[in-house]
């Protein structure tokens, strides 16, 4: 527009000025090696003044060109893109269906055009995974770590999902523990180490991020706790397999107050150092958890112990059951102790009792042992009867 007004004033200058200047114009010359041009000034203005014309006419043609071939890329693009918004609106639905082949192809074409490419490539990535196509799900994960540039925790996340998918749970690990470090407290990030951590024996690592899975309210308490308690059984499996009864018991003490503390830890020591044969020790940890709280669980560890000081063991029952009361399971388990250094009678009168207050095929099994051992054969194959008759109408109910 400007260069059109300047041109206008020219023009109307060379129209005021032009037939003042009539037989006075003077001349213009232009001299080369070969050639002389002479014109007058008012020639040379009017020259001017149409090249001038001529370049503008010539712009405006180019920027119609050009402005006509913008409209139709954008166009095209636009075309394109709606054609893979209503694609990845498709391939949603294939997922609802479960059809993850369609599902595939349709995200991933025209995915450089959707709204969110990173997107479509890592659903892509995801449905070729579950294809087994192990080829096309990387193909998808590095085009959509070209694309998402920096922003490449997305990415990570798929590719360790994934991975965990596949079996290549060692990988998971190694890329949960670079996510952890970036991002502590992302709660996809945490599952995925919580996988990552119980499936390659990783429980160190496990405890160390509970209290951030806590925090991001991915578990309740009771699972919370019930995680804990898997970590910890794990870990004392570990040094069982690796260093035997003296690495179990040097790790046990290792462990602080609170976890030496925990009813279901004592459990689990306990029934490792059995198996270990480290009898003294294990009979130690119950005994010092009953002395703490009163817990069913330690009581039936107790007929397990294979000790050299039973005596310790009845004098404990017997004190929980002035304490507590003739319990079912008190009853039984002095019955199991006392038949494990010949006290039939004792023991028979123990397991009478129980079974009155709660019948049990073992109870019932254990009795007639012990009748057995007292010469009252009618009597311990009546208790084998009832503690048969017993199983099979529990079996039946169930």
């Amino acid at each position: 527009m400007l260069k059109i007004f300047v041109l206008f004033l020219i023009v109307i200058v060379g129209i005021v000025v032009g037939p003042m200047l009539a037989g006075h114009q003077g001349y213009v010359l232009i001299q080369t090696d070969n050639y002389n041009i002479e014109t007058s000034v008012t020639g040379l203005v009017i020259m001017f003044v149409g090249l001038m014309l001529v370049l503008l006419f010539i712009e405006w043609i180019l920027r119609r060109v050009l402005r006509t071939s913008a409209r139709t890329r954008g166009w095209f693009a636009g075309r394109k893109s709606s054609k893979a918004r209503k694609q990845t609106h498709a391939a949603m639905l294939k997922l609802a269906e479960g059809d993850h082949r369609q599902m595939e192809k349709l995200l991933a074409r025209n995915a450089d055009h959707a709204e969110q490419p990173v997107v479509n490539y890592l659903l892509a990535a995801e449905a070729a995974q579950q294809r087994g196509d192990n080829i096309r799900t990387n193909q998808y994960l590095e085009r959509a770590a070209e694309i998402a540039d920096t922003d490449q925790m997305p990415v990570d996340i798929t590719r360790v999902r994934i991975q965990l998918a596949q079996g290549e749970v060692h990988a998971a690990r190694h890329g949960v523990d670079r996510l952890i470090g970036q991002s502590p407290r992302h709660p996809e990030i945490l599952r995925l180490a919580e996988q990552a951590y119980l499936r390659t024996g990783a429980y160190g690592s496990l405890l160390e991020i509970l209290p951030s899975m806590s925090k991001a309210g991915i578990h309740d308490d009771e699972e919370l706790r019930a995680l804990q308690e898997q970590a910890y059984i794990g870990m004392m499996n570990q040094m069982m397999a690796e260093e035997g009864s003296e690495g179990l018991k040097r790790w046990w003490k290792d462990q602080n107050r609170k976890t030496r503390h925990e009813v279901a830890l004592q459990v689990a020591i306990a029934a490792h150092l059995i198996e270990c044969n480290d009898q003294d020790l294990a009979q130690e940890v119950i005994l010092d958890g009953l002395k703490r709280q009163y817990d069913e669980r330690l009581i039936a560890m107790m007929p397990k112990l294979r000790s050299g000081n039973p005596e310790q063991l009845e004098k404990t029952v017997r004190q929980l059951i002035k304490q507590n009361g003739a319990t079912p399971l008190l009853n039984s388990t002095l019955g199991q102790l006392l038949m494990k250094h010949g006290e039939w009678l004792q023991a028979s009168e123990a397991f009478h009792e129980a079974i009155k207050q709660r019948p049990d095929a073992y109870d019932y099994a254990w009795l007639a042992d012990a009748l057995d051992k007292l010469h009252k054969p009618a009597e311990a194959a009546d208790m084998r009867h009832k503690g048969l008759m017993l199983t099979l109408n529990n079996s039946q109910g169930q």
